[in-house]
Order: structure tokens, then C-alpha cells, then sequence
């Protein structure tokens, strides 16, 4: 499970024709059962928390706070996050964190029923709960795939969508209804119980153990490839920016919502709870229309329409004292929500090699997250000092200017071959080479006409971003000064290891670019390929 917006973050799209044939498969139906019922759970106690601070302090920065406790952790720990779900069992570390959150849950039942809720606790024990839904999020998102087979895959994936936003219709309304009726203790029980729903259906999988072909990469390993390549992939900075602008001025709405009902409107918490459901029910509508609406405008105007249409509803939501009015502008607010968050979640995911996938998505997380986090921490204190209507006008104003301005730079289309071209020859050893030797250095020598010189180079730049993204953590090219048209292009990779692994990281896009430059080579034998390893000399440390 989760924190609110995040889990909207994970919709990639909304359903195509025979998305629920994924449910044939009984696995994927149980599994996918229960997580409803668990984000349902999620989502009541996530509206009893953001009621109960408003009912302790009537601080807008207290209220922003609980916002910023929930989504700061996926900003801390969405990489690590990734890393673990790419090197550990699954299954079992989803077991132990439904075991984590569920415990979460308890307390705070215990203080509710006992009277003892602070704004600290609920901040402190809503962080938990964010550090336990960041390091499940990585994990569930790759599941999926084990779940069903691969002609099922997307409509798993679009099931799964439909799923979190059924979840977000129905959990907001039913924890404001519990919350007035039976109090806050009786909502976190039930999350409890969801906790311990999903927990039996994991424990019901019996999941296969994943093979080992020997270059499994560890934490530090994985961690360090995980953050070069988005070092590297100038694609993947464009998605993040825009993410980051988008989410920074959209998040006052999320950190002031609560104030709005209770303050701006005097709603109750059933109120509260609409006001939420009705979000969830415009994503439902939104992600049914998107298909067409992506048609009919393309992403990029899509997106710009998306920001335009937040910007609108965050200035009503400001400007109308209604509860219908309220409850239409975050309707509004929902369709518009996840047409921005699935469009960049798919560009994301159509930019991103399999081998990469989880870390690259943790760190989009990271950005949407603390993007998430400083913004409401942000409106939140702006709130206290000007009020909440001047904030969220403020908001909206300044969502105009960002939808305006980065329309000017256009998100990648995502649309080239991103599986393995395994075109790369296993490179030659005099014997074996241990895994964890290196620093290696790999050399490719061209004949290079002078006159090709400068399109060759160029062919090597667009080549060098390719070599750094798979794993290279230094890239260079050298002229012979003896020589002018003998040029070598070098890179270093940190282990033997980490260069087989690039040897089955590198895609037909980058193969493709790779042939192109191989085409300004002279001669009738193929550019020469070195490996150079570090040695060790008795009494020195390796170089």
C-alpha cells in the first residue's frame, strides 16, 4: 500500500478492452483482491489522520505536516527501495513490511481509543507508515509481472490502476462515515484487519525463488548502476523536471484540503471524506477518457490541459464556500490528476530498459515525493501567514505560468526498442576473471578519416550517453598524436562483473546508434575491442 497521492502515482493507464482477464488467473485475482481491501484500508486511515490534526490544531502548517510526514519517506527511501526489490525475495519483504505497517495501525488505535492522540504522534507514526509504503511500493509494482503470464501483462497493469483508484472512490467516503459514526480507533482497525488480509494472500503465494545466474548485483552495486544511469539519461531529467514543477505547486491542494472542508466550508469529516471519494471518482472518469483525450490532443497538450485544469480547480476551490461546488471541483481536480500522473508515469515507463525499471521508477518517486513533501510543507506556512484562499489562488496562478512555460520543452516520446540486442560478443580471456576484479577499462580503436572527424565525434556523443547509462562511470575518446585518423574510445566500468552485466544491459536503440558510428570505420576489420584489468602489485593497493 501507499500514501494518498503517491498511490495515484502508480496508474499507468486506464483499462483496455479485456483488462479483466488477468483475473482468470487465480493468483492474480487474490492478490489483486486483497490490495484493494488493504488501500482501502489505507485510505480511511489516511482521512482519520489528516481529520484528527484538525481537530488538535487548527494550524494549517499542522495539517501540511501530516501531508509531508506521508509522502517525505518515498522522497528518503524510494532508490533504496528499489535497489531491495531488485535483490531480495519479493514476497517476503512485502510479509514483513504488511507486519511493520500493520503494527502502525495498531497504535494508533490504541491512542485514539485512549484518548492520547498528540500532532506529534500522528506525525511521527503517519511517517512510519510512509517509510513501511515506500519500501513496499518498489516491490509491488514488480510483482506483476510473477502474477500472470506475459500476454496478460498490461491489462494486470491496467487492472491494477483501476483497482487503486476503486479504492480511492470508495476508502475517503467510508472512513469519514466510520470516523463520525464509530470514531477514529474504530478506522484504524480496520486497517488493521486489511493488513492482515493481504498479509494471508502473500502467505498463500508460493513464490518460486529467483534464479541466480551469478552476477546478481548487491546493494551498493545496484545503487551506484541505479544512479548513474539516471545520471546519464537525459530523457528520464526532461520526465523529472517536469514532474517536479508540476507536483511542487499542485500539492497545496492536497496539504490544504482538509482546511477547506472543515475551515472554508464547515464541513464534517464525512464531508472530508466526499470531498476525497469524489477525487477518486474523477480519476476513475478521467483514466475511461484518457485514451481518447490522448488521441485527440497528444501528450504533450494533454499534459498542458492537465496542469490548466488543476490550476482551475485549486483557484475554485478557494473561491466557493459550497459543498457541491467543492465536491464538482474535486471531481474536476481527480480526471485532470490522473491524466498528468499517468502520462508521465507511461512516458516513464516507455523510457525505461527492464533492467533498470524498478530503480528508475523509485526514482521518479523521489521526485514526485519530495516534490510532494516541500510543497505542502511550503503552502502550509504560506497558509498560516496570508490564509488558506490567498495560498491556493497563489497556487493556481503559478501551476498557469509552469503549464505555459515547460510546453515549451516536449516530453520524449518513449518510442524506441528498448530490449536487450545482445549483439555485444562475450569478450576474449587469456582465464577466467573474478567477478569482483576491476576497475575495467574498455578500448575501442577506429580508422577514422580526418574529414569525418567532427560526424564521427558526434556519433560517439549521442553513443557515450548509452555506455554511461549500462554502467560506465567514466567515457573519453583520444586522438594518436602520431596518428590523427587512429582514435580510441575508452570507458571504465567498476568490475569484471558489472561489464558482463553491460554486455546484457544494452538495447537495440543503443545497438542502433552504436552501427552508425561504427559506419565512419576504415578498413576491412572490424574497430578492435581491449579489455584492460587493474593489477594488483605485491605491497600496494590496487589501482
Amino acid at each position: 500500500m501507499t500514501e494518498t497521492p503517491a498511490r495515484i502515482a502508480e496508474a499507468p493507464a486506464s483499462p483496455p478492452p479485456g483488462t479483466f482477464a488477468p483475473l482468470r488467473h487465480r493468483l492474480f485475482a487474490v492478490i489483486w483482491t486483497a490490495t484493494v481491501l488493504g488501500n482501502i484500508g489505507t485510505f480511511m486511515r489516511d482521512v482519520s489522520s489528516a481529520w484528527l490534526v484538525t481537530e488538535i490544531s487548527p494550524s494549517p502548517a499542522s495539517v501540511a505536516m501530516i501531508q509531508a510526514a506521508g509522502t517525505l519517506p518515498f522522497f528518503l527511501l524510494a532508490i533504496p527501495a528499489g535497489v531491495l526489490s531488485d535483490i531480495l525475495d519479493r514476497r517476503r519483504l512485502l510479509i514483513a513490511l504488511q507486519i511493520v505497517l500493520g503494527c502502525v495501525s495498531s497504535l494508533l488505535a490504541i491512542l485514539a481509543w485512549t484518548d492520547s492522540v498528540s500532532v506529534e504522534s500522528l506525525i511521527v507514526l503517519t511517517f512510519l507508515g510512509g517509510v513501511g509504503a515506500a519500501l513496499a511500493t518498489p516491490a509491488w509494482q514488480a510483482i506483476t509481472p510473477e502474477l500472470v503470464p506475459r500476454s496478460d501483462l498490461k491489462g494486470a497493469v491496467a487492472l491494477n490502476s483501476l483497482g487503486i483508484n476503486i479504492a480511492r472512490s470508495i476508502g475517503p467516503a467510508l472512513g469519514g462515515f466510520l470516523l463520525a459514526g464509530l470514531g477514529a480507533a474504530a478506522v484504524y482497525g480496520f486497517d488493521v484487519l486489511t493488513y492482515v488480509v493481504v498479509g494471508g494472500a502473500l502467505l498463500w503465494w508460493r513464490r518460486e525463488a529467483d534464479a541466480d545466474d551469478g552476477l546478481r548485483e548487491n546493494f551498493g552495486g545496484a545503487l551506484r548502476a541505479g544512479l548513474r544511469y539516471a545520471r546519464a539519461s537525459r530523457d528520464l531529467h526532461r520526465i523529472l523536471w517536469r514532474a517536479v514543477l508540476f507536483f511542487a505547486f499542485a500539492s497545496a491542494v492536497w496539504a490544504l484540503l482538509p482546511i477547506v472542508a472543515r475551515q472554508e466550508i464547515g464541513g464534517g469529516p464525512s464531508f472530508y471524506g466526499l470531498l476525497l471519494g469524489s477525487v477518486g471518482a474523477g480519476a476513475i472518469v478521467g483514466a475511461i477518457l484518457l485514451p481518447r483525450a490522448r488521441t485527440r490532443l497528444g501528450q504533450d497538450r494533454l499534459v498542458l490541459t492537465a496542469t490548466l485544469v488543476t490550476a482551475g480547480a485549486t483557484a475554485l476551490l478557494a473561491l466557493t464556500d459550497s459543498e457541491i461546488v467543492a465536491i464538482a471541483a474535486t471531481f474536476v481536480l481527480g480526471t485532470a490528476w490522473i491524466a498528468m500522473l499517468t502520462t508521465l508515469n507511461s512516458t516513464m515507463q516507455a523510457i525505461l530498459p527492464n533492467w533498470i525499471r524498478g530503480r528508475g521508477l523509485a526514482i521518479y518517486l523521489t521526485a514526485f515525493n519530495g516534490a510532494m513533501a516541500a510543497g505542502s510543507l511550503g503552502w502550509g506556512f504560506l497558509a498560516q501567514e496570508i490564509g488558506t484562499d490567498a495560498t491556493l489562488i497563489a497556487a493556481g496562478l503559478s501551476l498557469v505560468v509552469v503549464a505555459v512555460l515547460a510546453h515549451r520543452a516536449a516530453l520524449p516520446t518513449g518510442e524506441g526498442d528498448l530490449t536487450p540486442s545482445l549483439h555485444w560478443p562475450e569478450p576474449a580471456m587469456a582465464e577466467p576473471v573474478a567477478h569482483d576484479r576491476g576497475p575495467v577499462m574498455i578500448m575501442v580503436t577506429y580508422r577514422i578519416r580526418q574529414a569525418d572527424h567532427a560526424a564521427f565525434l558526434e556519433a560517439l556523443k549521442r553513443l557515450s550517453e548509452g555506455r554511461r547509462r549500462d554502467g560506465a562511470y567514466a567515457w573519453g575518446v583520444s586522438e594518436d598524436a602520431a596518428d590523427p585518423e587512429h582514435l580510441v574510445e575508452w570507458f571504465f566500468v567498476e568490475s569484471w562483473a558489472e561489464h558482463l552485466r553491460q554486455h546484457k544491459r544494452v538495447s537495440k536503440v543503443d545497438a542502433d546508434i552504436q552501427a552508425a558510428a561504427r559506419r565512419f570505420h576504415q578498413g576491412a576489420e572490424p574497430p578492435l575491442v581491449q579489455h584492460f584489468l587493474a593489477v594488483d602489485r605485491p605491497g600496494r593497493r590496487q589501482l
